[in-house]
């Protein structure tokens, strides 16, 4: 049996919920796919799947080799990208994916730089601030602003960008300022329409206590640099990444409230469908953006806020 091509297959299986989805994906026979998981489960001697006339679920031995052999074959996968890629010239249409305000502020002044390394890549950048499907909507790589991944593409930590409570000095002098969670539930707050919590907004403290406090938003929108906006022009209290205030915070345009206070953190990702076959011209892009964020990330270096 070869072990490694029975991996792919148990783990193709367990992806697409069906023996055959798992043999269309790898382009061979359902029966194919029956022997190389049957013969995985002699060799180890479990079962690995439950299997019904309707669907497909993982044993508890299972569970714990899809999660093995997921890392293995990322890993392969990725050391054989390393190799064929680094001998192709990257070229042809590159189609991306990232939000609106970290698209014009943070990859913007990147991209003539990546068009004069890579003058055989052509640049197609949507900016869109809801959450895209990558595989669905054609993106070889998408931009995202999140504090975690997604279990269907492979993805790439890029930077961390720390989020902010705070408001104008004109708004703070007519409303006071808060000293502790609670005190927001009087204060008018500018929400973001595709915040996970809602209008559920978690502080923690010093020592580690979560804080939840339901604000009250005179307004929402999906778009950071509207709620940027109403707040500059002392509407109310955001919540806001760094990369977006970072500089308003510095000028005394905004103000941070609560300090003692930490909001949770958000990761800048790369995504891509698949560390399988991995294109010479998205692995360049992706090296590139880890390139120009690493280290401290560029809404930082101009001191902390």
């Amino acid at each position: 049996m070869d072990r490694l091509r029975a991996y792919e297959v148990f783990v193709t299986v367990v992806k697409r919920g069906s023996f055959t989805r798992a043999a269309d994906a790898l382009d061979t026979s359902p029966a194919n796919v029956t022997r190389y998981v049957n013969e995985l489960e002699a060799h180890l001697g479990a079962r690995l799947l439950n299997r019904t006339s309707r669907k497909l679920s993982l044993t508890g031995s299972g569970e714990t080799l899809y999660a093995r052999c997921k890392s293995i074959l990322d890993d392969v996968a990725e050391t054989e990208g390393l190799v064929s890629s680094a001998s192709v010239e990257p070229r042809g249409r590159l189609r991306i994916n990232a939000p609106v305000s970290f698209g014009i502020l943070h990859l913007a002044p990147l991209w003539p730089e990546f068009m004069r390394r890579y003058p055989q890549v052509e640049l197609d950048v949507a900016l869109i601030d809801r959450v895209v499907d990558i595989v669905d909507e054609g993106y070889d790589l998408a931009i995202r602003i999140s504090r975690a991944g997604s279990a269907n593409q492979a993805a790439r930590k890029l930077a961390t960008s720390t989020n902010i409570l705070c408001a104008s000095p004109d708004y703070l002098a007519r409303r006071g300022y808060p000293v502790a969670p609670a005190d927001l539930i009087d204060h008018q707050c500018i929400g973001y329409s595709y915040a996970a919590t809602g209008d559920e907004w978690q502080l923690i403290d010093g020592k580690g206590k979560a804080h939840v406090v339901k604000v009250n938003c005179a307004m929402r929108s999906n778009n950071g640099d509207t709620a940027r906006a109403a707040a500059l022009a002392g509407q109310g209290v955001i919540w806001q990444p760094t990369f977006l205030v970072g500089d308003d915070l510095r000028a005394g345009k905004l103000v941070r409230i609560l300090p003692k206070y930490r909001l949770p953190d958000i990761d800048v990702l790369a995504l891509y469908p698949s560390r399988r076959h991995l294109s010479a011209k998205t692995r360049a892009m992706i090296d590139f953006l880890v390139d120009a964020f690493g280290g401290v990330p560029p809404w930082e270096r101009a001191g902390e806020a």
